[in-house]
Order: C-alpha cells, then structure tokens, then sequence
C-alpha cells in the first residue's frame, strides 16, 4: 500500500509564500513523474507543476516564475515553493505521484489527500 501525505498549506495574504510538502510512504520501487495539481470551486482539476525523475520541470503558465517544483528522491517528497502569491491561486492542492511498487511493475498515479491554499486579505 502506498500513501502521500500533503502538508504546508493555509492562509495567506497577497504577495506572500507558502511552501508545500508530500511525502509518500509504503511499498515503492520507483518514482517517476511527481506533480502538483489544484482545483478551485467550480472549475476542474488543472497542473500545476510536474518534476520527472531526470528533474525535468514543466509549469501551467499562470504559474510560471513564481512557483518551483523540487523533490527530494531519498524521501520520497516533492515539495512546490509558492511565492507572489495572488488570490486566484487559491484552491485544493493535490501532490500526485506516478510510481511502481516493483520491479517490472506497471505504472500507476497515486494522490495525496489535499491542502488548502488560501490566498486573502
């Protein structure tokens, strides 16, 4: 079984920073692709940031220059530096981990259970 647990977020004001974790615990082989997703009230569920394993970073355009995506391999954590924060990145964040258990194994996404990211005066 495997899980990812996602902390860091909260209230913020505009222009502020927040920085979030997800570490994922359990029966893991490998790590490939790790991300960040958001989704706001009404709207659909969109990436954020994505890091592969060879730390190739891909950013959503609204985000770019501001957030940074990093992970740390040894500790099966991704982490997502939030800076200049603005109100319409307010949301649920969700870490997401493409993984397999063992060696040969397929592929498959994991997620973590979400933050709040809560940018307000």
């Amino acid at each position: 079984q495997v899980q990812l647990v996602a902390s860091g977020g909260g209230l913020v004001q505009p222009g502020g920073s927040l920085k979030l974790s997800c570490a994922a615990s359990g029966s893991i082989f490998t790590i490939y692709t790790m991300g960040w997703y958001r989704q706001a009230p009404g709207k659909q569920r969109e990436l954020v940031a994505a890091i592969t394993s060879a730390l190739a970073t891909n950013y959503a355009d609204s985000v770019k220059g501001r957030f940074t995506i990093s992970r740390d391999n040894a500790k099966n954590t991704v982490y997502l530096q939030m800076n200049s924060l603005k109100p319409e990145d307010t949301a649920v964040y969700y870490c997401n981990m493409r993984l397999i258990r063992h060696w040969g194994g397929v592929p498959d996404d994991y997620w973590g259970q979400g933050t709040q990211v809560t940018v307000s005066s």
